[in-house]
């Protein structure tokens, strides 16, 4: 038997698997329902001030009140005050915010995130700040879930900023906040915050997702919203998109996941083929 031959695939594999490390696909996106196609809603009132713009829909339920639109424009959706849609959605919030805090724990981070890069996880803190940049890395892995977790507030400070890289996504980025949230003046802030109380979002704040408040109001001024995308493509609608289902598991892989799936299948095959070539012995030939 050639032992070369018949190692080559278990080397290739461990070769594989040590360069592409596969990221840990628990982390599962948290199911917004139809709270989906709102990237602001509210409890009690949406107030307000200064050129806004919504590119989704926005809601108020129970409460009706919903002020400053005009000036502010609702650009790619409804508004809907305490109506059936805006029950429903507000209903979905509940069932998506008790989701987000019932996560398991993966790491507790510090107050401030500022300084960090972060990878795919359930990150748990108690009053959670950002001050400046934090990073969050997906490891090229287009299904990479980051959950934050707050006992108290959530408050950015001015010109802070969440970046994306390595395919992290919008869609897939969630802040549950146990009290009241604040993005700061100019920050570019990321990701779906399920606030128990209230979210205000100060002067010029850009938010690359949604602000859910569940039972407070959501105030705003001269805000930007990009959260359409998600809406459109159905992420988090009743858990989320997710890749190729491993059988058996029901857990979604990374793309790196399935190749080295496939990679040890392969293996495994040449490997049986290989130990059942014939061997010699003497002048003549014998099969295991």
């Amino acid at each position: 038997m050639n032992r070369t031959a018949l190692f080559a695939p278990i080397a290739f594999i461990a070769a594989f698997t040590m360069a592409n490390p596969v990221v840990d696909a628990a982390v599962s996106p948290v199911g917004l329902g139809t709270a989906t196609s709102y990237a602001v809603l509210a409890g009690t009132t949406v107030t307000n001030t200064g050129a806004s713009t919504v590119d989704a829909s926005l809601g108020v339920s129970p409460g009706s009140a919903v002020v400053g639109f005009p000036p502010g424009l609702v650009s790619g959706g409804a508004i809907h005050a305490a109506d059936a849609p805006a029950g429903q959605a507000k209903s979905d919030l509940v069932t998506a915010y008790n989701a987000a805090a019932g996560r398991a724990t993966t790491v507790t981070v510090s107050a401030d995130l500022g300084g960090q890069t972060l990878v795919s996880g359930v990150y748990t803190g108690g009053a959670l700040s950002l001050t400046g940049t934090v990073v969050l890395d997906a490891q090229g892995d287009p299904n990479a879930v980051f959950v934050f977790q707050a006992a108290s507030t959530l408050i950015t400070a001015s010109a802070s900023r969440v970046s994306l890289i390595n395919g992290a996504s919008a869609c897939r980025v969630f802040w549950q906040v146990t009290s009241s949230a604040t993005l700061g003046t100019g920050s570019s802030f990321v990701g779906t915050v399920l606030a128990l109380t209230s979210i205000t979002a100060a002067t010029g704040a850009s938010i690359a997702g949604r602000l859910l408040a569940r039972n407070g109001a959501v105030t705003l001024d001269s805000n930007t919203f990009t959260s359409a995308a998600c809406a459109r493509s159905g992420t988090n609608r009743s858990g989320g998109n997710t890749g190729p289902t491993i059988p058996g598991t029901g857990s979604s892989s990374s793309p790196t996941a399935t190749m080295a799936l496939i990679f040890l299948a392969v293996g495994l095959t040449t490997l049986v083929v290989v130990s059942r070539r014939p061997v010699r012995i003497g002048h003549t030939r014998a099969r295991r």
